[in-house]
């Protein structure tokens, strides 16, 4: 491992407060990490100094890096006592800690060091780790002349002779670090089987019990979900997973300590490693050799790649069978010689499965052994295979990367090795680009007769935005106008700016353009002023060279560019955000728990295609939490496929949404055509629902919706557990924004982030898509919810349904409240006017008695606590009662590909419900504007009204108590049915005739 260090560079301060009397200070700043400490030089006379001075600290031990923190202390010297005054101090967490490449300069407030302490300002700080091994550890400063721009000699720190003993003396160790570190009580291997090493470990059944018992399913709904179909339900399961059979979310029956692979059921696999041959005999004419390896056992066959002309092959390919397929008692690895006409049979390595040892993680891999190769009849011949073979699960490391078995019979051996295998994949950092183009200056046309029609074209790949033409009468168009782009690490495209003039309709001419590396921009953190910068123009490629240099072309434009790191790049549906956090690492919290997933199996599957005269499906799962998507293996012709992966996740906050979405792999036959894998269903888990610590194992239905109405996929058995590191982080995230700063102190309009959020996703999908085996673009728009945006009748009516849903409390309440005032039940109205009376007689007890109310409403409603997480809800996504038509309307294109009269009916449809919405919104308008009209004396007698009614009221509720005037008023709303009328109370006429803006509305 290299010798990390912790680079600290000290930009500057700003505000500080004065402490010498004179309305100024001569600030420094101490620095303080893991026993060493270092300071700047002086500034005189200075509150808002600048150092950009740098420091390197040696880390000991890189893994306790996570516990250290660095702390940063403003001085100012006094130079009579030769002391520093304390201006403040900043602590940052080792969590915090980034590679130099994510470092940015930040900009803190400074802290208090006591209750009694007065500070103010911040300090600018650029804080990285580096193993560059020509970097050396600062050297302490020398002695200090208290004359000259240096600290005391008492404040000269030197790095502790016992640290640096220490280091030598530790012994050397090979280890492996990532700068994102993980809190101790979470630090695992982020691969997709791994699970919390500090988790206590977890126990088997009893071993002895031949086979497990049926998992006990039982159908839980909840108060919503009633209402629709059994069939679409949750139903809560009980099977023997990993670490025992799982009963009401806890493991039961703990007897044997198994591994931490606990949320999945273990399955057995023979695992077949054929690494190498040699001496292998010449079976050609010519004395050459084409070797190749199969692996047979029973029915099932695998085939390693061929070598041309090789007599000493090295292939290094894993094979895996499952025992529960396997019918023979006999491994055969055959080498052979391929051909054109018939593979010659060169040599034979036999194993009896019943010998086969087992192998549990962690042990280390078997090594491989070397066997003679035998002829058919057993006997010993030329060459030696180097072969291991054992038996293992799924968690096996070599599992990923190997032929399946479940694959040979169906499709080719090619298609299977790059479309089947389970992966991990890592969506690429985001960022914001924030470009303002302020102005261009000094261009040159070609025509000088006219003045140019200019405007800039802005372009990040393929997101293209244009300003506003202007016709520059000076040359020197004034633009100011900002645009937002989304860039994807590594920043390989470029920012380009062409200014151009609108010469002719459908005709522009490039004057001019400047090409930005996406890599050189400068990054910020928070909503600081960026300095502009003057960029010269490049001329277009077809421009008169000649009357450039008549004219001295030396155009260049003014620009404000920045890498905007403090926002959340929004890449999927704001509704089921699986990530909040910003962009830049430096502001990332320390993670609050973890999230194990076990993709168990699907039951019931529709068949997707059809093989040899059947119906059947090749799926597989992809789960997407954060920025890492993980896919399992694709179970080859089966309906009730079996996955039994684990994958785990570090959760940085509770209110995000897990999504597991099944698919059918179109990718495997010989001739796809660019086929799309196609979508069986997806399942979402919000985390803010799961108790911490529980085992959830659940079949959840798979319900799509279709052009002809909801239909059920199928099912999909999920285990699930949240593990919490800190119940008290929990709670405070709880008081935490939801979004991160930028996203309040300077947000972004609506039309913003659907734009951005569209480009992120497409960003997204075309970076997975590349990698290998890839995961394809439609399935990162169906995991992303990527058309959630667009219009559909049934999404409208179930939001319209669920708006009544959540008033309906209140209307019962005012409908409640209206019976009691009617004296339709006498007794109850006596019993609510003498509640009133107590009210209003103890003013005291009104907020304590809604409170109280609301704390024995919730006592009573914990009872009903669902015991499961939420799942898709047929019923309130009004789908059940939805009309064809509607259906064929929401799975339409944008734009539409259907026929001019569907679609002229269609917005005849749409007219007549936008305008209800419109009618509603106009309603709402109008009684706000009528509030306004009171004092607005656009009715001036009304206003009069309205102004001697006050003064009225003010004397009157001067001269008498307030709870006499609030039992009148409670009586007289109160009040029996004999003294009511039929009309309208004189206070709701005298509104109703108030003036409203609708008589200036068009």
């Amino acid at each position: 491992m290299g010798n990390y260090k912790l680079g600290v560079e000290i930009i500057s301060a700003h505000d500080l407060m004065p402490k010498d009397g004179q309305g100024s200070s001569s600030p420094y700043v101490e620095l303080h990490f893991d026993g060493q400490k270092f300071r700047t030089t002086i500034k005189e006379k200075d509150l808002n100094p600048v150092w950009n001075e740098r420091f390197y600290f040696n880390i000991a031990d890189p893994f306790s890096l996570h516990e250290l923190s660095l702390e940063a202390s403003v001085y100012s010297m006094n130079k009579v006592t030769h002391s520093g005054s304390f201006l403040g101090k900043v602590l940052i967490a080792g969590t915090t800690f980034v590679p130099f490449a994510d470092a940015v300069v930040m900009h803190y407030p400074l802290e208090k060091r006591g209750l009694l302490s007065r500070v103010k300002g911040e300090l600018g700080l650029k804080v990285f780790l580096t193993d560059d091994p020509s970097i050396k550890p600062s050297n302490p400063l020398p002695a200090i002349d208290p004359h000259h721009n240096n600290p005391p000699p008492s404040q000269a720190y030197q790095v502790s002779a016992q640290i640096q003993k220490s280091n030598r003396s530790r012994p050397t160790k090979e280890l492996r670090y990532t700068f994102n570190s993980i809190p101790k009580e979470v630090q695992v291997q982020q691969h997709h089987y791994s699970a919390p090493v500090t988790e206590p470990s977890r126990y088997v059944t009893d071993p002895m019990k031949p086979e497990p018992q049926p998992a006990r399913i039982v159908n839980m709904y909840s108060s919503a979900a009633s209402q629709q179909p059994v069939d679409y339900a949750l139903k809560e399961t009980s099977p023997f997973l990993g670490g025992g059979q799982i009963v009401g979310g806890r493991v039961i029956r703990a007897e044997k300590p198994t591994s931490t692979y606990d949320l999945v059921e273990q399955m057995q696999y023979l695992f077949v490693r054929v690494v190498k041959a040699q001496d292998l005999p010449a079976m050609d004419v010519t004395g050459s050799l084409d070797p190749y390896v199969e692996v047979k056992v029973g029915n099932y066959k695998g085939i390693t790649k061929h070598f041309e002309k090789k007599q000493n092959p090295e292939w290094n390919e894993v094979f895996s069978f499952s025992r529960e397929q396997l019918q023979a008692s006999i491994l055969e690895v055959v080498v052979k010689d391929k051909d054109l006409v018939k593979d010659d049979f060169v040599g034979i390595v036999r194993f009896d499965l019943n010998d086969v040892p087992t192998r549990v993680p962690p042990d280390s891999p078997l090594a491989p052994e070397w066997y003679r190769l035998e002829d058919k009849k057993g006997n010993k011949t030329k060459g030696e295979l180097m072969v291991a073979v054992w038996i293992g699960t799924q968690a096996d490391e070599s599992f990923p990367d190997a032929w399946q078995s479940d694959a040979a019979a169906a499709i080719d051996a090619a298609a299977v090795s790059s479309h089947i295998r389970s992966k991990v994949y890592h969506a690429p950092r985001l960022w914001y680009v924030r470009v303002n183009i302020v102005e261009v200056q000094d261009i040159v046309i070609a025509d000088k007769t006219r003045f140019p029609d200019v405007y800039v074209k802005a372009q990040l790949g393929n997101q293209i935005l244009r300003t506003r033409a202007v016709q520059a009468r000076t040359f020197s168009p004034l633009w100011n106008e900002e645009f937002m782009f989304v860039a994807a690490e590594p920043f390989e495209d470029h920012l380009i700016l062409s200014i151009e003039d609108h010469v002719g309709p459908n005709k522009d001419e490039v004057i001019g353009r400047v090409v930005i590396p996406v890599g050189s921009i400068e990054k910020r953190l928070d909503d600081r002023i960026i300095l502009g910068r003057w960029f010269s123009l490049e001329k277009p490629a077809m421009i008169d060279v000649d009357q450039l240099k008549k004219d001295k072309f030396s155009s260049r434009i003014h620009l404000r560019v920045c890498l905007d790191g403090g926002y959340h790049v929004l890449d999927e549906s704001t509704h089921y955000s699986s990530d909040l956090r910003p962009t830049a690492k430096q502001l990332w919290k320390p993670s609050i728990g973890l999230l194990e997933l076990g993709i168990l199996n699907a039951e019931g599957l529709h068949p997707m295609k059809s093989r040899e005269g059947r119906g059947t499906s090749d799926t597989y799962c992809v789960a997407k939490y954060g920025q890492k998507w993980v896919r399992t293996r694709t179970i080859i012709n089966s309906l009730s496929p079996r996955y039994n992966e684990q994958y785990t996740w570090e959760v940085y906050d509770p209110a995000t949404v897990l999504t597991v979405g099944v698919f059918d792999n179109c990718q495997l036959e010989k001739a796809t055509n660019g086929k799309k894998d196609t979508k069986i269903g997806k399942v979402r888990v919000r985390l803010s629902t799961l108790e911490t610590g529980r085992v959830y194992t659940h079949s959840y239905p798979l319900l799509v919706l279709h052009p002809s109405g909801v239909k059920k996929m199928g099912e999909l058995h999920l285990a699930i557990r949240f593990s919490s590191t800190s119940i008290i982080n929990m709670m405070q995230i709880y008081s935490r924004p939801l979004l991160p700063k930028m996203h309040y102190i300077r947000p972004l309009t609506v039309m913003q982030q659907d734009m951005l959020r569209h480009q992120a996703v497409q960003m997204v999908a075309a970076r997975l898509s590349r990698m290998e085996p890839p995961l394809r673009r439609e399935v990162v728009e169906y995991m992303s919810d990527v058309d959630s945006h667009l219009w559909s009748m049934r999404r409208s009516k179930a939001n319209f349904f669920r708006f009544t849903s959540v008033f309906s409390g209140l209307f019962a309440a005012s409908k409640w409240f209206g019976g009691v005032c009617m004296w339709k039940n006498p007794i109850t109205t006596v019993l609510v006017h003498i509640l009133f009376m107590m009210l209003v007689c103890f003013p005291e007890l009104i907020l304590p008695t809604i409170f109280l109310y609301m704390f024995v409403i919730g006592i009573w409603n914990y009872r009903f606590q669902p015991r499961y997480p939420p799942h898709m809800n047929t019923k309130i996504s009004h789908a059940e009662a939805v009309h064809s038509d509607e259906l064929d309307e929401e799975f339409d294109t944008f734009p539409t590909s259907r026929s001019a009269e569907l679609v002229r009916m269609r917005y005849d449809r749409l007219r007549s419900v936008a305008g209800r919405i419109q009618a509603v919104v106009g309603d709402l308008a109008t009684q706000g504007e009528r509030v306004q009209a009171l004092l607005s004396w656009r009715d001036p007698r009304a206003t009069a009204i309205f102004m001697v009614f006050c003064m009225v009221a003010a004397v009157v509720l001067y001269v008498t108590p307030l709870q006499v005037l609030v039992l009148i008023l409670g009586f007289y709303v109160m009040r029996h049915p004999r003294f009511r009328h039929r009309m309208p109370s004189a206070p709701f006429n005298f509104f109703r005739r108030l003036p409203a803006r609708t008589d200036s509305m068009l």
